[in-house]
């Protein structure tokens, strides 16, 4: 559980609001001899002035060099002076007002007053970090552009803001100002993730409290949090997320949001980022040498793709979009026809997308993999009378094949080599590497960043003791950061 430390220019900065011992003024906070009792500290910067060398700017600095989670960090004040790394796209994701040629708001901790802009508050502090963010926009045209995002200092709200900046700052973290509940204390927290309406998730409910059980096993408070709560995050130590991962969606923001703030994130952004996108893993695969099946990536701007194409792989082949996950974006086509048909849906959603050599098998194993270390070792099979896995029906109904969970010394010592070396191509993370064994030789299929981890599926050899690895290595890693 992290406390929450507000550090201001003066204290008397806040003597507007309700006292409390947890605010501190910045000679305090940076005073070579101050030391915070409590093991796991979230300070919330509200220095009036966050420029290079400015008492604010060292305020971040030395949080960051104590192992203290802080906003704005170094990197965010430094971010946050750069327009240029606001994405031109970013505004085109929210509705913006059809009345206005002008906007000037305040963000508040991601939320705001102003109507219409709730969405684009949130994103804005979850890739700033600032606690206070003041926004200016215009229309030209019909386009809007974001003219400046600037730190605002608390110190010059109006009265009228004052309330509502208060109650933002309390729900960012509602530790404030309550005293600790009476329960069991836990050396750390860690936020878990999950999407309860998602139909195939990687892991099923009775997995997640085994995960819970690992975790209390070693002091660890272990708490589900859902796709709404990211701001949240400054409460927990470390971000376990069992939500289907992709980088466009809350899962990646999550991860980002969890590292700015310095949390333990499995996984982490730069393993979504590389294992999603399967054109990505395919060239980082044969760039290193790793032995994948026979793979050529379609560009739909290209007009000779379909030459090309052929000219290397022959029917059947497979082609699959470059983010899908549970077999999903991915068909296999007989003859050109197919070919043309399937590549021009695939085209509408990506422009590029995968072809690849049709290998079938009855099973493709599954390595799970954790810091560089084999955990696990499955064998799944085809669904029936399919050649995927997972059949996806028209009537929305998901089948599956059986599997076969086994001890990692009955799986052939080549089939963990090659997944070994894939994913250490991707970092340290928990990945789950599928491969498919012909005559002797492996072939990486993928490397999954978010493996399925189901309760009586990948556990059933290690039982227990496959929930308390994964725990075990939060714990490891939180206690090498200091927390």
């Amino acid at each position: 559980m992290a406390n929450l430390l507000i550090v201001t220019d003066q204290t008397s900065d806040w003597q507007q609001y309700f006292p409390s011992e947890q605010v501190v003024n910045v000679a305090q906070y940076l005073d070579s001899e101050w030391q915070h009792n409590q093991r796991s500290v979230q300070v919330v910067n509200l220095c009036r002035d966050y420029s290079y060398m400015s008492s604010g700017y060292y305020c971040s600095l030395m949080a960051g060099a104590r192992g203290h989670r802080v906003i704005p960090t170094v990197t965010a004040i430094n971010d946050i002076t750069q327009p240029l790394l606001i994405s031109s796209g970013f505004l085109r994701l929210h509705r913006l007002p059809k009345d206005q040629d002008e906007i000037a708001c305040k963000i508040y901790f991601g939320r705001t007053e102003q109507k219409g802009l709730e969405k684009l508050a949130r994103r804005l502090f979850e890739q700033f970090m600032v606690p206070v963010i003041e926004l200016k926009m215009t229309r030209n045209q019909h386009n809007w552009q974001i003219d400046s995002v600037q730190p605002f200092p608390f110190q010059d709200l109006e009265e009228q803001e004052e309330n509502f900046f208060i109650e933002s700052l309390e729900m960012f973290s509602n530790k404030v100002w309550r005293k600790p509940k009476q329960e069991k204390k836990y050396r750390y927290d860690i936020a878990m993730l999950v999407d309860d309406e998602e139909k195939m998730p990687p892991s099923d409910p009775s997995a997640l409290k085994r995960f819970k059980r690992a975790a209390a096993r070693l002091g660890m408070n272990l708490e589900t949090i859902s796709r709404d709560e990211i701001s949240r995050l400054g409460e927990f130590d470390g971000l376990f997320i069992r939500a289907t991962t992709n980088i466009s969606n809350y899962t990646y923001r999550f991860a980002k949001t969890a590292e700015k703030l310095g949390l333990v994130v499995m996984d982490d952004s730069e393993s979504i980022m590389k294992c999603t996108n399967k054109v990505f893993l395919t060239e980082l695969l044969k760039n290193n040498k790793v032995p994948a099946p026979a793979s050529v990536i379609l560009k739909n701007f290209d007009p000779e793709w379909k030459s090309d194409l052929l000219s290397e792989l022959t029917f059947p082949m497979v082609l699959k979009i470059p983010d899908g996950a549970f077999s999903r974006g991915v068909v296999k086509v007989r003859n050109e026809e197919e070919l043309e048909k399937e590549a021009a849906a695939l085209f509408e959603k990506s422009e590029l997308i995968l072809a690849q050599a049709f290998m079938p098998t009855d099973f493709d194993w599954r390595i799970g993999i954790l810091n560089r270390q084999a955990i696990f070792g499955c064998k799944y099979m085809m669904s029936r009378g399919h050649w995927q896995i997972y059949q996806h029906h028209n009537s929305g109904r998901v089948s599956s094949g059986g599997f076969e969970t086994l001890d990692l010394k009955q799986v052939p010592k080549n089939v963990v080599d090659v997944a070994l070396k894939a994913a250490n191509l991707i970092g340290n993370g928990l990945y789950g590497v599928d491969l498919k064994e012909i005559d002797g030789q492996v072939y990486v299929i993928e490397v999954n960043d978010n493996p399925s981890i189901d309760h009586h599926v990948e556990d059933a050899f290690l039982g227990d003791l496959l929930y308390d690895r994964i725990m075990t290595e939060f714990l490891r890693r939180i206690q090498m950061r200091g927390f």
